[in-house]
């Protein structure tokens, strides 16, 4: 008796073993994650190879010092739509971790069920109700009712972990879309930034134009004067005027770009046009952020989207868990308990009216595997394709790091050698004039001085603005500008 109630215990284990033994075999990829120790040497002018100090620690609102762009990017933070679609894309993962874990859960429902039936008395079941009486003297109802009420419950037994491991993939995913935040984070936050700095490089631009409109002006008039005493001739007075209507020119070119700068600011904030508040003469006054690398393998904890790569890569093993133990069978409970009756007066007739059942099932894929593997071969080439994702992010931001560093190390180096050419060249003007008023120069020594001098300010205004920026996409680059 003992070895017949083993039977099914013992069958279920056999189909166990050959449908599993059919399973193909786990494969799983790990990425690397090694780093240089240090950035190239071309670097070691900004921070020291072992000093483990870095700026992306350090919190947005304590790297930027304009109190005009802070609360630029606060506005930017909480109305950014790109920002929204972000938060809503965490929303969605989230939902799904909850869908996951109800998978895992046993299902309990309750529900009721009226029917009314007759059976055809020459079918087997029909034949046999016509002869069966509910009470003596009495004839089995035809139509006979059907009344239930019950609780319904059904639960996957999850032996395999199919269902707990995908809805640990669901759980990395939503950290994935975490982190996928925080990377829009950053990147709106240098964007906003270095779309700030170019605003305020504008400005300065516009100033030193409008600045040569005056002193080209009063050229002009001097030339015109030194005309009427014969001195110079019209030549010399039309290349004047040529020369401050070009300037001229320049001024409408550079407020058409603020106008556009000023819009682009408003789209970063998620607003309409409206004028972009920022302190008169701000340029002059700001100054880079010095910034400290740190080590390469602090990239693998600051940057969000190396952790958002590392958090996808984890959904992609388990995904491929979740494949292989599609293989094996299915084990299933089933659980009824509730009441029924066939005419509603009976129904709360207890306990004859008690009904309840339990059942256990097992389902095996046998023919039908070649979808099973088709989906554990898609499984795995996802997977591949993570750990390539996870790779590429790593030497993105390592190469990128390494980019600006140097890009800040030869900035300096370029806006040195341009003060210098700037302060050259101012003297020269003076000299020019000086010398055109005692008829010791030419006319077009001093056009060309002027034309050089404002190029070379426009210049020193240019890299003063690469400069900023270049620190801010060091921070950037770091993995600075989420927290």
């Amino acid at each position: 008796m003992r070895l017949l109630n083993l039977r099914p215990a013992l069958a279920a284990a056999v189909l166990t073993f050959v449908v599993g033994a059919c399973a193909p075999a786990l494969i799983e990829q790990s990425a690397n994650r090694t780093v240089p120790g240090a950035y190239t040497p071309a670097s070691a002018t900004t921070t020291a190879a072992a000093d483990t100090a870095t700026t992306a620690r350090i919190r947005w609102a304590a790297f930027f010092a304009d109190p005009y762009l802070r609360a630029l990017i606060d506005t930017a933070l909480t109305r950014n739509q790109e920002m929204t679609i972000a938060r809503q894309e965490i929303e969605i993962t989230r939902a799904e971790v909850r869908a996951r874990k109800g998978e895992y859960l046993p299902f309990v429902g309750l529900g009721g069920r009226a029917a009314l039936d007759r059976m055809s008395r020459t079918t087997i079941q029909g034949a046999t109700e016509d002869n069966i009486n509910i009470r003596e003297g009495q004839r089995t109802p035809d139509p006979l009712g059907n009344l239930q009420v019950a609780a319904v419950a059904s639960w996957e037994l999850d032996v395999w972990r199919r269902l707990r491991n995908a809805r640990q993939a669901a759980t990395n995913r939503y950290l994935a879309s975490v982190e996928g935040r925080n990377f829009t984070v950053t990147n709106l936050v240098a964007d906003l930034a270095n779309t700030y700095y170019e605003l305020l490089a504008l400005d300065a631009q516009l100033a030193l134009v409008q600045q040569n409109i005056g002193i080209q002006t009063n050229a002009l008039q001097l030339v015109r004067l030194q005309k009427e005493s014969a001195r110079v001739t019209e030549l010399a007075v039309r290349r004047f005027e040529a020369q401050v209507q070009h300037t001229t020119a320049l001024q409408y070119g550079i407020q058409q770009r603020i106008v556009e700068v000023e819009n682009r600011v408003n789209f970063l904030c998620g607003r309409f046009s409206q004028p972009v508040a920022r302190a008169p003469n701000a340029f002059a006054t700001t100054v880079p952020n010095v910034v400290a690398a740190g080590a390469p393998a602090q990239l693998l904890q600051n940057r969000p989207d190396i952790r958002q790569a590392e958090q996808n890569l984890t959904a992609a093993k388990l995904d491929v868990r979740v494949a292989r133990a599609a293989f094996y069978p299915a084990f299933r409970l089933d659980g009824t308990v509730g009441l029924g009756a066939f005419r509603p007066g009976l129904l709360l007739t207890t306990p004859e009216s008690l009904l309840f059942g339990l059942g256990a099932d097992v389902l095996a894929p046998l023919v039908n595997r070649n979808g099973l593997k088709a989906n554990y071969a898609a499984s795995t080439a996802r997977q591949t394709q993570a750990v390539l994702q996870y790779q590429r992010a790593v030497l993105n931001g390592y190469l990128e790091v390494t980019n600006q560093l140097a890009n800040v190390a030869n900035l300096a180096g370029a806006f040195e050698a341009k003060t210098k050419e700037v302060n050259a060249l101012t003297t020269s003007v003076e000299i020019a004039g000086n010398l055109f008023q005692s008829a010791r120069a030419d006319y077009t020594e001093v056009l060309i001085t002027q034309r050089d001098a404002l190029e070379a300010r426009f210049d020193l205004i240019d890299t003063r603005l690469q400069q900023l920026t270049a620190a801010v996409n060091v921070y950037r680059a770091l993995g600075g500008g989420w927290q």
